[in-house]
């Protein structure tokens, strides 16, 4: 039987997300879709025995002769060539230090030998995947961000992520330069939203969509969304510039309030002469799902795994 989906998988700091993809139709079979809650303080046991859950539930749906293999959007750090996770220092999944992922999903499963398990940056991952069957399909040269927790990023020529070369920053992503007091990180991220209606209104919320919300009743804070816009804007034009992007695809938890962020944004690029076009997300999560299982595809993995080494 001709092999004709993948897993796609999407680590997230408390979740896992998997769904088989046809990779000839660019579909997610829906009926494969599970996301399930991870206890990422668990032993690495604990933590690929939820996993391994998700993915048995994943593969009884779509069936098993047909798999092509397992592609995981997974955060850093990460060594994405041999499947070992580096994360430490942190209380999220800093028990899976070390631990070969590849191999213990092959065994959790019972996977054949030539069932591959595949892994690439989640930042990346979302890139590809809106590259791939999103809002930057058809471009030659595209960047995506996620705004949220933190700044996701990454540069797409062609599909492949580009991690390096003079057209793009160091590490083929943004969000560890240098910003005004910080990194861009600090600045164009949850914290920044909160941090700022904290020393506007003397709350604290836990989230943008709070923010958002008083910012459609009240002037003042709607003028945090207008500086966060012109702000990203000023950051990431010289990158677009440099780069060609085409299109800059945009996801994340912020961009849910993007209509209070573009006019400012939209008017940065014009005063900084970048035309690149401006999408909203619409795979949204799903972006990665897509990104990941393409990792199956021949031609790409031929093309990216140069380059993971890099991620």
């Amino acid at each position: 039987m001709e092999k004709k989906y993948s897993i796609g998988v999407d680590i997230g700091g408390s979740h896992i997300t998997s769904a088989a993809v046809d990779l000839t139709e660019r579909r997610i079979l829906r009926e494969t879709v599970t996301e399930r809650p991870v206890d990422n303080k668990g032993t690495a046991g604990e933590i690929i025995g939820s996993w391994a859950e998700a993915l048995a539930y994943t593969i009884s749906r779509a069936g098993s002769d047909s798999l092509k293999g397992i592609g995981f959007a997974m955060p850093g750090p990460f060594d994405y060539v041999n499947g070992i996770c580096l994360i430490r220092g942190v209380p999220k999944y800093e028990h899976l230090y070390g631990t070969d992922i590849g191999k213990e999903i092959s065994a959790s499963l019972g996977l054949s030998g030539d069932t591959h398990v595949r892994f690439m940056n989640d930042a990346s991952s979302f890139a590809v995947g809106e590259a791939w069957a999103g809002k930057a399909a058809g471009a030659k040269r595209s960047m995506a961000i996620t705004l949220g927790t933190g700044l996701g990023s990454a540069f797409i020529e062609d599909n492949i992520p580009v991690v390096r070369g003079k057209n793009v920053p160091d590490l083929g992503c943004v969000y560890h330069i240098g910003y005004r007091d910080g990194i861009a990180d600090d600045y164009f991220s949850t914290r920044w939203f909160t941090g700022k209606y904290r020393e506007l209104t003397g709350r604290q919320v836990s989230g943008v969509k709070e923010v958002s919300e008083a910012a459609r009743q009240d002037g003042k804070v709607k003028d945090v969304f207008t500086e966060f816009g012109s702000s990203l804007a000023g950051f990431l034009s010289p990158y677009l510039l440099r780069f060609g992007a085409e299109v800059l695809v945009i996801g994340g938890n912020i961009s849910r309030a993007w209509d209070l962020i573009s006019p400012s944004f939209e008017k940065g690029l014009q005063e900084n002469n970048c035309d690149t076009i401006t999408s909203i997300s619409e795979l949204k999560e799903d972006a990665a799902l897509f990104g990941s299982a393409y990792l199956m595809d021949d031609s790409f993995w031929s093309s990216v795994k140069g380059s993971l080494q890099y991620m």
